[in-house]
């Protein structure tokens, strides 16, 4: 049974149950007896999705449970959800599992569980905006399917973020090319836009230059440049010694970091 679905169907419900009868008389669900612990999100790390693809981040989380409820999918369909705001609500779920987590029981009362958080950039199923490369905060719902669709939401459960994925190449020429002479090194760094589904320039964003010698194992950064109109980046050295040139992005609080492949110059 998908979760997404049921999540839907349910709030539905909860929302014509609210104008069926005067709020005095409504009689909400009975709510799933579960309390949730420990949940962790990619594995503590960011959230990085790409512009047109679904990105399924891996979640594990406990829960403790009265005595004698079935756990089972059958009966109870538990995952966490991302949300903004003083706390998660049926109202304002929105970044959940397609399908609810995978749980065993570890006692009579707790039970350990494994899923995904699924993230949709493009296609029918879209879930994703550019208002969400952001911190959200962590939260997780319990649906009962048989006990009128109660459904559970717990807040406060930490915080996970979401960035762009990025992109960035380095072309440095001429190769090969004399000592002393100047070198220019191109790119281009470019992240995910998820209202259009493709990749775009990250224009102003901070990108290093960076080198290493020939027969080294690190690089060094040389200089810091700065992206211009569509992403573009070109600066200029001079030739010195056999290596290798390389952009790197240090990443963002919306962008993921990255490194772009380097470069090999020869030097006569």
């Amino acid at each position: 049974m998908r979760i997404r679905a049921t999540v839907a169907a349910v709030t539905g419900a909860l929302a014509l149950s609210a104008f069926a009868v005067p709020a005095a008389q409504a009689a909400p669900a009975a709510a799933p007896d579960v309390t949730f612990t420990k949940v962790t999100i990619n594995n503590g790390k960011p959230i990085v999705a790409r512009a047109a693809a679904t990105t399924s981040v891996p979640v594990t989380y406990t829960f403790k449970h009265a005595a004698g409820l079935d756990i089972g999918s059958d009966n109870l369909l538990t995952g966490p959800a991302l949300y903004v705001g003083a706390s998660l609500s049926v109202d304002n779920i929105r970044l959940i599992g397609d399908e609810p987590g995978t749980c065993t029981a570890t006692s009579t009362t707790t039970a350990s569980c494994k899923g995904f958080i699924d993230l949709h950039a493009g296609g029918d199923e879209a879930n994703l905006r550019n208002t969400d490369a952001r911190t959200w905060k962590v939260g997780a719902i319990a649906i009962s399917t048989t006990d009128e669709d109660g459904i559970k939401t717990q807040s406060g459960l930490g915080t996970t973020q979401i960035k762009f994925h990025s992109k960035l190449t380095t072309d440095a020429t001429p190769e090969p090319v004399s000592k002393g002479a100047t070198i220019t090194v191109k790119g281009t760094l470019t992240r995910a836009n998820w209202d259009t589904s493709k990749y775009g320039g990250y224009v102003n964003a901070p990108v290093t230059l960076q080198f290493k010698k020939k027969g080294a194992t690190t690089f060094t950064t040389v200089k810091t440049v700065k992206a211009g109109a569509a992403g573009a980046l070109k600066t200029t050295v001079k030739a010195s010694v056999d290596g290798t040139y390389r952009y790197a992005f240090a990443g963002s609080a919306t962008t993921a970091p990255i490194n772009a492949v380097g470069d090999v110059i020869d030097v006569k």
